[in-house]
């Protein structure tokens, strides 16, 4: 292939050049428009497809595909920020509405079951341009000094760099071979697979029942196959064809069971599990820790003589010039995600206190098994709840054992 070619989705070979060519769909769709008919059932996810495979930009061995959720980060962001520091009341309705909208988006793609890098970007490209502000409009000013710049930037490489090891391996359970082999149509000696009206599959062996599914997880998987040494049941999932180890989970979106999983993180695209729980809680404290000091650090230079809290609120000279207004439009965009960021940081160092995971809370409520503490902040569902010391050092010792495989082998 040449720079320009690919081969589409069709298994057929195309080019750039002919991205505009030969969509069916999109032809009867606009016949349809102009005739004001209505277009028939699933045309626009045909022609959603359609474009987004066509999006591409050449390269070496070929043209590569653009995840089309990577754009809209790189393009509205920059343009809602400078609008938004035009005025204060233009500021006002975007920096409201905007994590509406992204709260709304969340929701949608989490009831289509969708994974989605659009997060992932809108976090990376908002560290990368909040740090390009600070360069070019509060740094020049003269109230910032090269120690606390390179601070700032030490703090900010640590979060990528915690980040990067966050979107590692979460601790996914390995599927057995002949459970690969079955899922490829060639079945499992001695089980017969049923069948369910909700997408799951229950295994029936001699004196297992099969499974049935709530909320997308699989509960009552068959009997008790396995036993941990303190007597918790080790779940067979009817997905995945394995018996998972206790507090293991099987995530909906990513498609695999995770040991100890605690939920799936939309701004990092990955599971949150035994092996970058650690990470993840890292990567959240620098994250804090950056953030706050790089929004003391632009308010003490847009508003003198007052406190970054003060200022926050009450800031006169703010939009007296272009640069100002748009620091201290950045400067609440960095607020209003610090707070988001902070919430999640305080319900996980309260879920490690108590021992428990965000799946372990969301089951309790579900079945109504655990107990709500500091006002419904955190569940403390009691089983594995050891005391506030023994909890930090049992999540501390995440990951430093190697996984045990019997529960996999007893498949």
């Amino acid at each position: 292939l040449c720079c320009c070619e690919y081969v589409d989705r069709r298994g057929e070979r195309n080019h750039l050049a002919a991205c505009c060519c030969d969509c069916e769909d999109l032809d009867e769709g606009c016949e349809r428009w102009l005739t004001c008919k209505s277009l028939p059932p699933g045309a626009l996810e045909r022609i959603a497809d359609t474009v987004a495979d066509r999006v591409r930009v050449p390269w070496f061995s070929g043209a590569v595909k653009v995840n089309l959720s990577l754009v809209p980060p790189l393009v509205l962001l920059p343009v809602l920020l400078h609008v938004a520091a035009l005025h204060f009341l233009l500021g006002l309705v975007i920096l409201t509405s905007l994590p509406v909208v992204v709260l709304w988006y969340y929701y949608l793609t989490h009831r289509r079951k969708e994974r989605t890098l659009f997060f992932l970007s809108l976090g990376l490209f908002s560290l990368g341009y909040m740090y390009y502000v600070f360069l070019q409009e509060v740094v020049p000013q003269g109230r910032v000094g090269y120690s606390q710049v390179v601070a700032l930037t030490c703090g900010l490489i640590l979060m990528l760099a915690a980040l990067s090891r966050a979107k590692k391996d979460p601790g996914y359970l390995p599927i057995p071979a002949s459970d690969k082999k079955s899922s490829l149509g060639q079945g499992l000696p001695n089980k017969s697979v049923r069948g369910s009206s909700n997408g799951l599959h229950g295994i029936t062996t001699s004196g297992a029942a099969s499974g049935r599914a709530v909320n997308g997880e699989a509960k009552g998987y068959s009997r008790m196959l396995a036993e941990e040494p303190e007597g918790v049941k080790k779940d067979w999932c009817t997905k995945c064809q394995l018996v998972r180890p206790a507090r293991a989970g099987h995530c909906r979106l990513c498609g695999r069971c995770v040991r100890r999983l605690d939920h799936h993180c939309v701004w990092i695209n990955s599971c949150v599990g035994e092996q970058n729980h650690q990470a993840f809680i890292l990567a959240l404290s620098f994250f804090m820790l950056t953030s706050v000091y790089g929004i003391t650090l632009t308010l003490h230079t847009i508003c003198r003589d007052r406190t970054p809290f003060v200022a926050l609120f009450y800031c006169p000279g703010a939009y007296s010039d272009y640069s100002s207004a748009l620091s201290f439009t950045c400067v609440w965009y960095c607020a209003i995600v610090t707070a988001g960021m902070g919430y999640i940081l305080l319900i996980q160092l309260l879920n490690i206190s108590y021992n428990v995971t965000e799946r372990e809370a969301r089951l309790a409520l579900r079945d109504n098994t655990g107990r709500r503490l500091l006002g419904g902040l955190v569940i403390d569902t009691g089983q594995y709840n050891r005391g506030f010391l023994c909890n930090w050092g049992h999540f501390l010792s995440l990951g430093s054992s190697p996984p045990q495989h019997s529960a996999e082998d007893i498949v």
